[in-house]
């Protein structure tokens, strides 16, 4: 095989290979030879089939297998021996498209390589790392959060009207064009004023009943109600107040912790002090992982393969127009136009991901089949009652996998290298570690919209 390269620019490569006509000759006798063991003709035994007549039956195709096998291997001896490695796929081709049988074979390889990524001293990345202490009052809001959440209700005063809040239990039935309908009635119905369980302007109209009274309440269902025949239709409810009821936030007590499944109070407040922790702990992690690949952003410059940059800037573009479009029904460009921006974002996307794969072949950071399987359980939780059914596609679907897989490898890289690098903590306040997120929610934002 003769190899001549006929492009080098950058990290782009081309290269003219020529296979030679009597290499593909001897190739292909080899392979009759050993199909002629298990070939059966008429008047020959197995195995004693004439080379002549056998390459004359099924010479085209064997050679169209000798061509295949000769341009993967001839690719995969290149790469091995000049050590390249594709950024993506290499463009292969048949360069004389009539080849006949005599001829040599010229193909043509054109390729990106991945660049080399320079070392780093991870001990010269110097870190703050935000932490938190989880307080007593951290807890006590908690706690109030849930007490809110756990409300009950209790009856009020007589001749009390009813307020946004209150809870109204009801009878009504309802009727359209004068007929009542399927789903239109219920007997002591709690319904909580405010809470926008009922058609648009049916809880506003019940606010100031008192216990007892008889309104009339007409609304008109919505375009989009999911039950064709009434959308859009006017209708009228004769409601029944029967009493009205006040909100009383249960009380912080054990009681309130049996409702959460806690013993007591005290083991509530620890199991609320364990999951602020968490928390404060993922949002500092989440901000310090930030800074680093800012930092490692700002460290390293290193050429970039151009297709890698132009794909990502064209999944930043439609994603972006996606976002900005919800209303679109799946009706969109071909092709949504990348601005500089999104090549300026994609440019750090492509490098730093570059970089952490290198890094992590480096590190020898490796994902386990159990990592990967908890966080694929953990999103077949997402889809309750077709869990298998996830598990499943994602084990038959190589790129849903990597969907899965690309992070977990992206956070153990992090965590190699904040291991390795100078972070220092820096205690703050819930409201600092907060107020920095956000400004980082914000930065982050206006980078993703740019353009």
């Amino acid at each position: 095989m003769q190899v001549t390269e006929t492009k080098s620019e950058g990290l782009k490569r081309e290269y003219s290979l020529v296979v030679t006509a009597a290499d593909l000759e001897a190739k292909t006798e080899e392979k009759l030879k050993g199909l002629s063991q298990d070939v059966q003709m008429p008047g020959f035994r197995k195995g004693k089939v004439p080379l002549a007549l056998l390459k004359q039956r099924f010479g085209k195709s064997v050679m169209g297998e000798v061509i295949q096998e000769t341009v993967e291997g001839s690719v995969a001896g290149h790469l091995e021996e000049s050590g390249h490695r594709p950024a993506r796929q290499p463009d292969i081709k048949i360069a004389n498209e009539d080849f006949q049988d005599g001829d040599d074979l010229n193909v043509e390889i054109a390729y990106e390589m991945l660049p080399d990524v320079p070392d780093l001293e991870f001990g010269d990345i110097a870190l703050e790392r935000k932490t938190v202490e989880v307080t007593d009052e951290a807890i006590d809001e908690a706690l109030s959060r849930l007490a809110q959440s756990a409300t009950d209700f209790e009856a009020a005063e007589e001749g009390t009207a009813a307020e946004d809040g209150d809870q109204a239990v009801i009878d009504f039935i309802g009727r359209v064009d004068g007929e009542t309908f399927e789903g239109g009635e219920a007997e002591d119905f709690p319904l909580v004023l405010g809470s926008g369980s009922f058609i648009p302007g049916f809880e506003d109209q019940v606010m100031g009943a008192k216990t007892g009274d008889k309104i009339d309440v007409k609304v008109t269902f919505p375009e989009e109600y999911g039950a064709e025949h009434l959308a859009g239709k006017d209708a009228v409810f004769e409601v029944t107040v029967k009493e009205v009821k006040k909100p009383k936030p249960a009380e912080i007590d054990d009681a309130l912790a049996e409702r959460f499944n806690a013993e007591n109070l005290e083991q509530l407040r620890e199991q609320i002090s364990t999951q602020i922790g968490q928390e404060f702990s993922g949002a500092s992690r989440a901000l310090v992982k930030r800074r680093l690949l800012d930092r490692l952003d700002e460290l390293v410059t290193f050429e970039l393969p151009e297709s890698l940059v132009e794909i990502e800037a064209s999944s930043i573009a439609q994603q972006l127009w996606n976002e900005e479009n919800p209303d679109a029904d799946g009706q969109q460009p071909a092709e949504v136009a990348p601005t500089d921006e999104h090549k300026s974002l994609a440019e750090r996307r492509v490098r730093l991901g570059l970089l952490l794969a290198e890094i992590g072949s480096r590190e020898k950071v490796e994902i386990s089949d159990g990592d990967l399987g908890q966080a694929i359980m953990a999103q077949a939780r997402q889809y309750p009652g077709q869990e298998r059914e996830f598990f499943e596609f994602v084990k038959s679907n190589r790129e849903a996998l990597e969907q899965i897989r690309a992070p977990l490898f992206e956070d153990k890289v992090v965590d190699a290298v904040l291991a390795k690098a100078a972070v220092t903590d820096v205690p703050v306040t819930k409201e600092e570690l907060e107020a920095e997120i956000e400004a980082l929610d914000a930065e982050s934002e206006g980078e993703s919209k740019a353009g």
